[in-house]
């Protein structure tokens, strides 16, 4: 992957979006690049659509991604990756999480959860990795680090090595939950390299 880009962050409340922009931010600071990023919230708390907007490179002026511009999208949420499709341009990566969360109109059965997420965004000609992040955090003995599988999964294409990851994770994971989220991110990274997407 190139020197500069943009890198949307998607998926709902209380699935750690903030946090796992927040990484891949530090992380892109500390092997000497600029970074900006900028979070939109929805209006609920948990359950709200959640965005992150994370640019990068020499010099960056402004965190916001203009539509038909972001390089990759990090979708924690699947449904929600359909949401973000006007960001993305010919050739985006999409990196998915296959963990579905059903919206109130799909629980109380207004509607139906859309089929087949994954080949939709392959027919559009997006590079697709899909990556179980709930089960791989669920393996750990802690399933509120899936973001940070998709975390493991981005690193494998950004330009940064693996221990400036390793070290900003160190910094930032509260020691009671460290060896699980490291072996969380490790296994998304493996997990990424894997999948026949993964060809930038």
């Amino acid at each position: 992957m190139k020197n500069s880009g943009n890198i949307l962050l998607c998926g709902v409340g209380g699935q750690g979006i903030l946090l796992a922009s927040e990484l891949i931010a530090f992380a892109l600071l500390a092997s000497g690049m600029d970074a900006k990023k900028s979070e939109v919230h929805g209006m609920a708390q948990r359950g709200g659509s959640v965005e992150a907007h994370l640019r990068y490179g020499k010099k960056v002026y402004s965190p916001l991604i203009e539509p038909g511009t972001a390089d990759v999208l990090i979708a924690l949420e699947t449904m929600e990756a359909m949401r973000y499709l006007p960001y993305l341009h010919q050739g985006s990566t999409v990196i998915i999480n296959t963990q579905k969360i059903m919206p109130p109109a799909v629980a109380t059965g207004k509607t139906e959860y859309p089929a087949d997420i994954i080949s939709e965004l392959k027919k559009r000609g997006l590079k697709v990795i899909p990556i179980d992040g709930f089960e791989i955090a669920r393996k750990a003995g802690n399933v509120k680090a899936a973001n940070v599988s998709l975390v493991g999964a981005l690193s494998s294409i950004l330009p940064i090595p693996e221990k400036t990851f390793i070290k900003v994770i160190n910094d930032k994971i509260p020691a009671r939950f460290l060896e699980a989220n490291l072996e969380v991110f490790r296994a998304g990274r493996k997990a990424a390299k894997g999948n026949e997407g993964l060809k930038m």
